[in-house]
């Protein structure tokens, strides 16, 4: 009996110590504030969370090209071919499931399919988003579309992340010089570059404008090679991702310092998104670098202009989900 009666009185002791806790605590913090700005501050932080499953996914890619490579040996006895390219029917796997995941998530579309060429070499020029997811989905497109790779050039700090290398071996994305990328396209493949890189990533906006910097290697590539232009822009492309608004001269100074993305970026909203592929733009021996490099941003600058609003509205990109785009726009 004198056991109960003490636990008694020691769960009086607590609740009495508990009350007094949360009574101070009261004193300086509004709880049902607390909880109020809890809940209102949880669907900013998801837009924080969000770009993750981007990077999720690339490395699920990864893992799954790892342990396709460790059953090598089974799967060339299965293919006993000599045709048979070793990373095939990896690629289609891989290719499946970015397709499939811009088709859920953006609805994703690809207009001027049939700009591109059947065979022979083509130089793909895009415009640089806060992530490119644009084209990891027209890479998966072309692959199952077309059965051609497209070449990626990436930037040099992909090199650094763990398991980068599978993937980039697998899928032909590599930093390049103006002699590789040349001879790619000599060889008669097919080679995106983004002339803004991650300087357009980390600091360009809703507006879209182009953030080249003066970068010619692009123009040097195509008229060595003599390879077609395809100018390429994808609509919302800054909706879906966006990187912070504040201290942008801050993040500059940083990022021309390390060299290496250092904007936060935010989003993962399931905008639409539409690939434009423009008309290609031929060889013209007469262009100098300078004078190529005008050309095919103000080709770039079209398709923004006539496919994009200005500025960017994430709300009416989620709206683009629903409501059908008119042919005439």
């Amino acid at each position: 009996m004198g056991t109960v009666a003490e636990e008694l009185i020691a769960l009086n002791n607590d609740t009495v110590r508990n009350s007094t806790v949360f009574s101070y605590i009261g004193q300086y913090v509004d709880l049902d504030y607390s909880i109020w700005l809890s809940r209102l501050l949880t669907p900013l932080m998801l837009t924080f969370v969000l770009p993750s499953v981007f990077v999720l996914l690339i490395y699920l890619s990864i893992s799954f090209l790892y342990v396709y490579k460790l059953h090598s040996r089974f799967i060339l006895q299965v293919y006993n071919d000599g045709d048979f390219d070793f990373w095939d029917v990896a690629r289609t796997l891989v290719a499946v499931v970015w397709d499939a995941h811009g088709w859920i998530f953006h609805g994703y579309e690809v207009n001027g399919m049939e700009n591109l060429p059947e065979t022979g070499p083509a130089l793909i020029i895009y415009y640089h988003g806060a992530i490119p997811i644009d084209m990891y989905y027209l890479v998966a497109r072309v692959y199952l579309k077309r059965s051609r790779l497209v070449y990626t050039v990436g930037d040099r700090f992909l090199e650094k992340l763990p398991g980068w290398a599978c993937l980039a071996r697998v899928m032909k994305i590599s930093p390049g010089t103006v002699q590789s990328c040349s001879n790619v396209l000599k060889e008669g493949n097919m080679l995106s570059i983004a002339p803004g890189g991650v300087y357009e990533a980390q600091f360009g906006d809703s507006n879209y404008e182009l953030l080249w910097r003066r970068r010619v290697g692009f123009a040097k590539v195509a008229i060595e090679s003599k390879a077609p232009i395809i100018p390429m822009f994808t609509e919302n492309l800054r909706e879906g991702f966006r990187s912070i608004g504040f201290a942008k001269r801050l993040f500059i100074r940083l990022y021309n310092l390390v060299r290496f993305p250092v904007r936060p970026v935010y989003g993962g909203f399931p905008v639409k998104f539409r690939t434009y592929l423009g008309k290609p733009i031929p060889y013209d021996p007469s262009l100098t670098p300078e004078e190529l490099q005008e050309k095919v941003a103000y080709a770039i600058e079209e398709l923004i202009n006539k496919n994009q609003r200005i500025p960017g509205s994430i709300l009416h990109g989620l709206m683009d989900r629903f409501i059908a785009k008119k042919k005439n726009e």
